[in-house]
């Protein structure tokens, strides 16, 4: 089992490896594949890196106590980073939303926003401020 730790960004270790791996699987098929495809590469990358993840993880979504449904993230890595991947020509401000929200869904505080479908593989890292100020705060 791998250890890690902090660097200048928590966790920069960890998303460096998961990075790596998208970058392997970007430069290896290319643009133009369906999301699962990537999803499946990425995946494959992963499990040779020795890392462990929940691949399509369910998460509840409730509004002021009452379930109002669920959405699935495409990976869990190592139970602390979230990554969402998208096949898509270029992310908008709405794939940075739509990955935030996760965030907050499923209290972590770093994810990895992956488009794979770009001529280049797009790297955004996020992380939930809401939820690091409340760790400072408690």
């Amino acid at each position: 089992m791998k250890e890690f730790v902090n660097n200048s960004y928590k966790y920069s270790d960890l998303t460096g490896l998961i990075i790596g791996c998208a970058m392997k699987v970007h430069s290896t098929l290319g643009n133009g594949f369906q999301e699962v495809i990537y999803q499946r590469s990425l995946a494959v990358a992963m499990e040779k890196q020795g890392l462990r993840f929940s691949r399509e993880l369910e998460m509840e979504i409730y509004y002021e106590g009452v379930n109002v449904g669920a959405r699935r993230v495409d990976f869990l890595v190592e139970n602390k980073i979230m990554v969402e991947l998208k096949a898509i020509s270029s992310l908008d401000d709405i794939h940075l939303a739509q990955a935030l929200n996760y965030l907050e869904a499923y209290k972590l505080e770093t994810g990895l926003l992956l488009n794979l479908g770009s001529k280049s593989l797009e790297i955004k890292r996020i992380t939930n401020e809401y939820k690091l100020k409340n760790q400072k705060n408690a």
